[in-house]
């Protein structure tokens, strides 16, 4: 294997190189406590102002840790997400319509058979992957994808299935599409899409609001599933607990409002609660803490601009009975791929919320202190690969998958001495 050899501190180093001296054509990082925050270029909307102290451009905080990044497996086509099996070996989404086993050795199995086909246009296709709660016992997965539904039109779909392995193949049996999101749209983007199970066994699907403008705007259409995270149960039926069953003209399955485009998505191992990030537009990335209920916001208050340069709606950053992010990044990170690290290998990293970055092509580090963020240190600067996916694995070793034609499967391990 191909070892880089990197440190958080040299990590600073090449980001400071980087970046310019711009923290005073910002007015947001002055709200930065304790030290100068990692970002320094301008903001996109440098006239908004945070809700409260530290909602952006947190201080640089570096763990110290040295660490190595070893090369697990190569030759995959856009990986999209990581699932650990049992015995160590992972599934991996290909982004094209593609499913595989891969070994601890880097082996690549053959497409896992019986999925059903993907819309792969653009930003759709083949997207997350999960194990069902009892999987050593029933062998199901779960996995998202942008279906094609007919007339140019497709959604977001989530299926699961029982994985069967046979003489050194794999498929998947009594396939079920356990939940659809509606309306299907004629768009090829913003499709979200994590699946995250809570602590009681139900399944939290995030869902993108497909960009166009006719798809935005449902993002607080409370009939529409687009811009919203569901909760579902298992068999796809929908849990007489969620905040809206029973209510008119509302969607039973929806469980918060008012999302863009999350592509990271983490249970908080102490509260239970969902954490996600969603993509912002120029600025604007959240971290948002999601809670029963909730609307948190989009259109109608952002942070950020349109891509064109001009306001987001009516350029509101705050509105009564819409929640605040608890973290906003401008410029943005493309965030995709999320963790709380809770491993053994890295005692100085346990607590911090690691996520992957499609556009600045690094791993960003978030310490905490409880729902509040309280710095960030960015990893991997120099590896110049957007980073899609994020998860730990059972050595306590962390993996991110790299977003290309020829994608890898990273782990980073401590400095061997």
């Amino acid at each position: 294997m191909k070892n880089l050899l990197l440190t958080t501190a040299l990590a600073a180093v090449l980001a400071a190189c980087g970046g310019g001296d711009s923290a005073a054509q910002s007015p947001a990082a002055a709200q930065a406590e304790g030290g100068q925050p990692w970002e320094t270029r301008p903001a996109n909307a440098p006239s908004q102002t945070p809700a409260f102290p530290g909602q952006t451009r947190a201080p640089e905080v570096s763990a110290d840790v040295a660490f190595e990044v070893e090369t697990v497996a190569e030759g995959l086509n856009k990986p999209w997400a990581i699932a650990f099996l049992p015995d160590g070996r992972m599934l991996v989404t290909e982004k094209p319509g593609r499913l595989r086993i891969v070994t601890a050795q880097g082996e690549l199995s053959e497409p896992v058979t019986g999925l059903p086909e993907v819309d792969a246009r653009d930003q759709g296709g083949l997207l997350d992957v999960a194990l069902d709660p009892e999987f050593a016992q029933n062998d199901l997965i779960y996995w998202s994808y942008a279906e094609p539904r007919g007339n140019g039109t497709n959604a977001t779909a989530v299926a699961r299935g029982k994985l069967v392995e046979d003489g050194g193949a794999a498929r998947v049996e009594n396939v079920q599409v356990i939940f659809q999101q509606q309306p299907a749209m004629e768009s090829t983007k913003h499709y979200g899409n994590r699946l995250v199970f809570d602590r009681d066994g139900h399944l939290l699907i995030s869902l993108g609001e497909r960009s166009i403008l006719a798809g935005r705007v449902q993002a607080q259409d409370m009939n529409s599933a687009l811009g919203k995270v569901v909760r579902i149960n298992r068999d796809g039926s929908i849990p007489q607990d969620n905040p809206f069953v029973g209510q008119d003209g509302v969607r039973p399955e929806i469980f918060a409002a008012g999302v863009r485009n999350v592509q990271a998505a983490a249970l908080h191992p102490e509260t239970g609660k969902l954490w996600e990030i969603e993509h912002g537009a120029r600025g604007g990335d959240e971290l948002n803490i999601i809670e029963a209920g909730k609307n948190y916001g989009w259109p109608t208050i952002a942070y950020g601009l349109e891509y064109s340069g001009q306001p987001i709606g009516e350029g509101l950053t705050a509105k009564e009975g819409l929640e605040q992010p608890a973290y906003y990044w401008d410029p943005v990170i493309g965030p995709s791929g999320m963790i709380f690290y809770d491993g053994d290998l890295f005692p100085a990293w346990n607590g911090s919320l690691f996520v992957g970055a499609l556009r600045d092509k690094h791993l960003v580090r978030l310490t905490l202190d409880g729902e509040r963020v309280t710095g960030e240190d960015r990893l991997l600067v120099d590896l110049g690969e957007r980073i899609r996916e994020v998860e730990v694995g059972p050595d306590g070793a962390i993996y991110v998958a790299t977003d290309n034609e020829q994608g890898k499967i990273l782990k980073l391990v401590p400095r061997a001495d």
